[in-house]
């Protein structure tokens, strides 16, 4: 017999949500076409859906014209960004993921008071660059990015009893674990956040994937490449011990050996959609996957509001 076992909670969180909906309504109201600067979120049937309806996606704001509807994607923009969209007047909607935003502003906290700032996260993430870029440039202290273990451990600051850290929302909890404690070995004055910067949906779809790893013989992980939270949770259960492979189209199930394979275990990055997981469970049923299990998990009923403008 062969089952597949569903991962809860799975798919969007309420940033994604909160960020698409921006899109949607925006769409809504003005017409399109609507500018996004960056992808709003790192799913590729997300994204193509919205081009469909009429959204633009660009690199940079000289892409777009001075009248333009803007929107700033969720994983959050620079100071020099904002300010250049404010300077030319257009007309923006800021789909940051509040959690990001929070980020944001203890950044700008710790710089403010003249403190150096450590940043665990991804190089060239477009999270870590709009981070980076709210470290105001008038600070006297300064900021420094840490991506792994090697690069904990060779740091060196300018300020080590005047120090604060920040992390990437999206990172593997364990991983960030493992670093956080390597600083702290080096910097015993180390100043962490008062909450976790690592987001709840997040900590919990890890948390999922591990007990769903338990209990499956693969894990197939819905998203697409480019997107960090889904990539950190193929990794988490292949170091479970489990074969595991991250998947933005159903057709691609078709090239995977799933010999030996009686339970198959889905989940999803927070970008992406539950539509895509049924598809995936429907092209799994064409294999011989009859039988459809939910693990029971978290119940999530977090909520962040839209814009003013656009409820």
């Amino acid at each position: 017999m062969k089952i597949i076992k569903l991962a809860n909670p799975r798919g969007f969180c309420a940033g994604v949500d909160r960020a698409i909906d921006i899109v949607s309504k925006a769409l809504e109201i003005y017409g399109p076409p609507i500018y996004v600067r960056h992808e709003v979120v790192h799913n590729r049937k997300v994204v193509e859906d919205l081009k469909s309806r009429g959204a633009k996606f660009v690199e940079e704001l000289s892409e777009i014209p001075d009248d333009g509807i803007t929107i700033f994607s969720a994983h959050g923009i620079s100071e020099k960004v904002e300010n250049e969209a404010k300077n030319r007047n257009l007309k923006f909607f800021d789909a940051t993921c509040p959690l990001v935003s929070k980020v944001h502003k203890e950044v700008i906290r710790f710089a403010d008071a003249g403190k150096d700032i450590i940043m665990i996260g991804h190089k060239n993430h477009p999270e870590v660059e709009g981070t980076l870029g709210r470290f105001p440039e008038n600070s006297s202290g300064q900021m420094y990015l840490v991506e792994n273990m090697l690069q904990a451990e060779i740091l060196k600051v300018n300020q080590p009893e005047n120090l604060c850290l920040v992390t990437q929302t999206t990172l593997s909890v364990s991983d960030t674990e493992e670093i956080v404690l390597k600083l702290k070995e080096k910097f015993p004055m180390l100043q962490e956040p008062k909450s976790e910067d690592i987001c709840y949906a997040t900590q919990n779809r890890q948390d999922a994937v591990k007990q769903l790893a338990l209990e499956s013989d693969l894990v197939l992980v819905v998203g697409s490449e480019n997107s960090s939270n889904s990539t950190r949770l193929k990794e988490l259960a292949e170091n479970c011990g489990v074969k595991s492979f991250l998947v933005d189209d159903p057709e691609k199930i078709s090239s995977i050996n799933l010999e030996g394979v009686k339970t198959m275990g889905i989940t999803a990055g927070a970008s992406a959609p539950e539509e895509l997981v049924q598809q995936m469970v429907s092209k799994c049923s064409t294999l011989g996957y009859k039988i459809n299990q939910e693990i029971s998990g978290l119940k999530e009923e977090v909520f962040f509001k839209l814009p003013a403008e656009l409820r």
